[in-house]
């Protein structure tokens, strides 16, 4: 991920050369910087996805029919819920104590609100695609199927809270970033329970989809 951001921002560099831009040293603007971001993660998780286990016929035939019971909308509906629950009262409390809890995703704020289906298509679609197949079909999964599902839990869930708020690359600053951390690890637990509670991966996509969309809806707001 940090080569293909760091070749990314390269690649811009010398096109801007090429083209005689005067500031091209000065790094590219936000959402170009956005767009080398998610491509980076997205070709990371392409990478590790092609050397998975793959899924037998029965695993996924067993993963359409999860989709149908009502249990796994349950599911679904219940993460969002607690996700967002969890969210507010971390807010509150870091609000209430003083700390700069402000998640590095709130620059996308003034990109949603310029090309909101541009950035929406991104962030409700297709991160939490390449997202739920790093981290949990993955991560979590490879450790699941290796009879260690807990341990995958939490490994996965603490390396989806890094890689959302790296250390010294984010917004937060001390304490806030120990609080971004427990909500980002957080969502990647519950993620990863309704993920092995219905044995499919769509159930996680979605409801990280679901939670996005009310996070974008939010931002665009000003929220």
């Amino acid at each position: 991920m940090a080569g293909g951001s760091v070749l990314g921002t390269v690649v811009w560099g010398f096109l801007q050369g090429l083209r005689g831009a005067p500031a091209a040293h000065t790094g590219p603007p936000l959402p170009v910087s956005l767009a080398i971001g998610l491509a980076a993660t997205a070709f990371a998780a392409l990478i590790v996805y092609y050397f998975r286990r793959n899924a037998n016929s029965v695993e996924r035939n067993a993963s359409w029919r999860a989709l149908l019971q009502p249990s796994t909308w349950i599911w679904m509906a219940t993460a969002v819920i607690a996700l967002l629950t969890f969210s507010a009262l971390a807010d509150k409390l870091s609000l209430s104590l003083g700390i700069d809890a402000t998640p590095t995703n709130q620059v996308l704020g003034d990109p949603l609100r310029a090309q909101p289906w541009l950035w929406m298509g991104f962030a409700v679609l297709i991160a939490p695609a390449y997202e739920e197949l790093l981290f949990r079909r993955v991560l979590f999964g490879r450790l699941w199927a290796a009879g260690r599902p807990w341990l995958g839990l939490v490994l996965s869930s603490i390396a989806f809270a890094l890689v959302h708020e790296p250390p010294g690359l984010g917004t937060g600053r001390g304490w806030g970033v120990l609080v971004l951390w427990s909500v980002y690890a957080t969502m990647g637990a519950i993620f990863a329970w309704i993920y092995r509670r219905t044995g499919s991966l769509w159930t996680p996509y979605l409801a990280h989809a679901g939670n996005n969309l009310v996070a974008c809806l939010a931002l665009m707001a000003g929220v």
